[in-house]
């Protein structure tokens, strides 16, 4: 299987980890959405739906696959979805903190593009 394919995978397998432990701990009408792009390689979690009289539209994860690497543009998980992806074996020079300014990536352990 190719790293493309395998990493699609790996990501989706994660996410839906995720869906399915929030919508079990899940007490309000707030609605827990997983976008799959594979043609483009974005994947989101989102929550939608109303807590009361406010509207809820947040965006949780949203990772892309880039050149063959992950790109974390957004994560507001508790341990990082980096964690989630080391664990799962991607090796850390294929991840970058997309959400980290370009002249800050240098200071971590990951890829920087």
């Amino acid at each position: 299987m190719d790293r493309v394919r395998e990493y699609r995978q790996i990501i989706k397998r994660i996410l839906d980890n995720y869906a399915e432990l929030s919508e079990t701990q899940n007490k309000s009408g707030v609605e827990t959405v997983l976008v799959f792009d594979d043609e483009r390689g974005n994947y989101l979690w989102l929550r939608v739906g109303w807590a009361g009289d406010s509207r809820v539209r947040n965006l949780t994860v949203y990772v892309r696959l880039r050149n063959g690497k992950f790109w974390i543009e957004e994560d507001w998980t508790e341990q990082g979805i980096a964690t989630d992806l080391l664990n799962a074996g991607v090796p850390n020079q294929d991840i970058v903190l997309a959400f980290q300014p370009p002249e800050l990536r240098a200071l971590t352990e990951f890829a920087t593009a």
